[in-house]
C-alpha cells in the first residue's frame, strides 16, 4: 500500500510539474475536451487513495466504507456504493467525536430521554412512552457532516479529510421532536435545544462531553426533526447513534445527536462542547486563504448547501464510444428541494439537463439520471450540477475558503474512458 501511494504521488507530481498537457500521456489515451480543462485542476482520476477498513469487530457490520479515523471513530462512503435510493444502514456513514457507548450498559429497553429546562413539565420518556404517546412516524430524511468535502480546501483544514461520502439518506423512524416539546410546554423564555449523549470524551474523563450540540427552538419546532430509534425499519446500528438519536435534517449532521439521553431548552444559545470558537461555523464575511478569522466573527452553520453526487458508474470506468451510456446519482440541498440537475462531458463547457425525480418527502434526497455518448475514444470526465429552488447552484471549484473548511459543495466529477 505504501509503495502504491508513493507511486501515486509521484505521478501526481508529474502530472502539476508538466500541466494537463502532460495528462494524455499519464493515461495513454486522448482526452477529447483537454483544452477545457481549467488550469490547475487535477484529472479527477488521479483523486483516488482508497484505504480500507480493518476487520475490527465494530465497523466490520460497515460495507466497503473509508476509514478516516479510529479513534474516535469515522468513516465515509465511497460514491459508487451510496447508489441507492434508501441507504442501506451497513453503508452510512460515521461521524463520531467521543468513544462510542458500550450498548449492553446501555439496553433499549431501560433507556429514557429527559426533556428539561425552560419548560413547564419536565418529561422523563422511555422509548415506549414515545411509541404510545406519540405519532410514529417514517421519513427519508438525508444527513451530512458540515465537514463533508474538507480534503479539498487548500491550505487544509484540520478534521477528518472527508471527500464526498460523509453523506446518505436512510429511512427514519421515531417521533416529532416538536410534539414532545410541545407536551413539556415550551416557555417563551425558550431560546435554544442543548443536546446530551452518553458518549464518551476521549480523555475517559466523566465529567467531559465530547459535543453537546444544539439548535435555535424554531428548528426545533420544525415538523420534519425527529427523535429516531430505527433505521430502515431496524433498531439504530450502534455507531449511528443506538438506541435513540435526533435527526434535525437539512443542518449539519452535528446537530443530529446520537445516543440522546436528554434535551435540555435553554434560554440563550446552546455553549456546550463543538457550539463555541470555530466549531461548526463559518466566517460572517468572505476571507482569503489562509486568514485567520477572529473567533468573533465566526457565525453558527444553519442551512447546509445545494449538493450532488453521481453514483453510477464508478469513476475509472471503461463505456463504449458512441453508445448512450447512462449515469445517475442524488441531488439535495438544506434550503429545500433541487429544481434542476445538468452534467457535462467537456469541463463545464457546456451543460445537459439530466431527469431529475422529485423528493418522496421534504429533506430526501432526489435521483437523477441522464443518458450520455462520448463522441471520441478517450479520457473524460462527467461534472454533475444541481441547482436548488433559490437559483443557487454548485461551483466548479472548491467554494469560499473557511479554517475549518466546512459548506463544500463543488461539483463532483467522475473519470471514464471511452473505448
Amino acid at each position: 500500500m505504501a509503495g502504491k501511494k508513493a507511486a501515486m504521488n509521484i505521478s501526481r507530481r508529474k502530472l502539476l510539474l508538466g500541466g494537463v498537457g502532460s495528462a494524455a500521456f499519464m493515461f495513454g489515451t486522448n482526452i477529447p475536451f483537454l483544452k477545457n480543462m481549467p488550469k490547475g485542476l487535477l484529472p479527477v482520476a488521479y483523486a483516488n487513495d482508497d484505504v480500507r477498513l480493518d476487520d475490527d469487530a465494530l465497523i466490520a457490520r460497515k460495507d466497503g466504507l473509508t476509514l478516516l479515523n479510529a479513534r474516535p471513530i469515522n468513516m465515509e462512503t465511497p460514491a459508487h456504493l451510496l447508489d441507492d435510493a434508501i441507504t442501506p444502514a451497513s453503508r452510512l456513514f460515521v461521524r463520531n467525536n467521543g468513544i462510542v457507548p458500550d450498548y449492553e450498559e446501555h439496553p433499549a429497553d431501560s433507556w429514557t430521554i429527559t426533556i428539561d429546562g425552560e419548560v413547564e413539565t419536565p418529561l422523563t420518556l422511555s422509548i415506549a412512552d414515545l411509541k404510545r404517546d406519540f405519532e410514529v412516524v417514517t421519513k427519508q430524511l438525508w444527513i451530512e457532516c458540515g465537514g463533508n468535502g474538507r480534503k479539498f480546501y487548500e491550505p487544509g483544514a484540520s478534521g477528518n479529510q472527508w471527500s464526498l461520502g460523509a453523506i446518505g439518506c436512510p429511512q427514519w423512524t421515531g417521533v416529532r421532536l416538536r410534539d414532545v416539546l410541545k407536551k413539556a410546554g415550551v416557555k417563551d423564555t425558550a431560546v435554544y435545544t442543548a443536546h446530551h449523549s452518553v458518549d464518551m470524551h476521549l480523555s475517559g474523563d466523566p465529567e467531559k462531553a465530547p459535543i453537546s450540540r444544539g439548535v435555535p427552538i424554531s428548528k426545533a419546532l420544525e415538523e420534519d426533526s425527529i427523535i429516531a430509534f430505527e433505521m430502515n425499519g431496524e433498531p439504530l446500528p450502534v455507531l449511528n447513534g443506538f438506541p435513540v438519536r435526533l435527526v434535525v435534517p437539512g443542518w449539519p449532521g452535528s446537530c443530529s445527536q446520537k445516543w440522546l439521553k436528554r434535551i435540555e431548552i435553554r434560554d440563550q444559545i446552546h455553549d456546550g462542547p463543538k457550539m463555541t470558537g470555530t466549531a461548526y461555523r463559518m466566517p460572517a464575511y468572505p476571507v482569503s486563504p489562509g486568514t485567520e478569522v477572529p473567533k468573533e466573527d465566526m457565525v453558527i452553520i444553519h442551512e447546509m448547501p445545494v449538493k450532488s453526487l453521481v453514483t453510477y458508474p464508478v469513476t475509472g470506468s471503461r463505456v463504449k464510444l458512441g453508445e448512450k451510456v447512462e449515469f445517475r446519482g442524488h441531488a439535495w440541498s438544506g434550503q429545500g428541494d433541487v429544481s434542476e440537475m445538468e452534467v457535462s462531458i467537456d469541463f463545464g463547457a457546456t451543460w445537459q439537463k439530466a431527469k431529475l425525480d422529485k423528493p418522496v418527502n421534504k429533506f430526501a434526497w432526489q435521483h437523477w439520471k441522464a443518458m450520455l455518448t462520448f463522441p471520441k475514444a478517450g479520457y473524460y470526465e462527467v461534472w454533475a450540477r444541481a441547482t436548488d429552488h433559490t437559483g443557487t447552484s454548485q461551483p466548479s471549484v472548491v467554494p469560499g475558503w473557511n479554517p475549518k473548511g466546512y459548506l463544500n459543495n463543488m461539483q463532483h466529477r467522475v473519470a471514464v474512458f471511452a473505448v
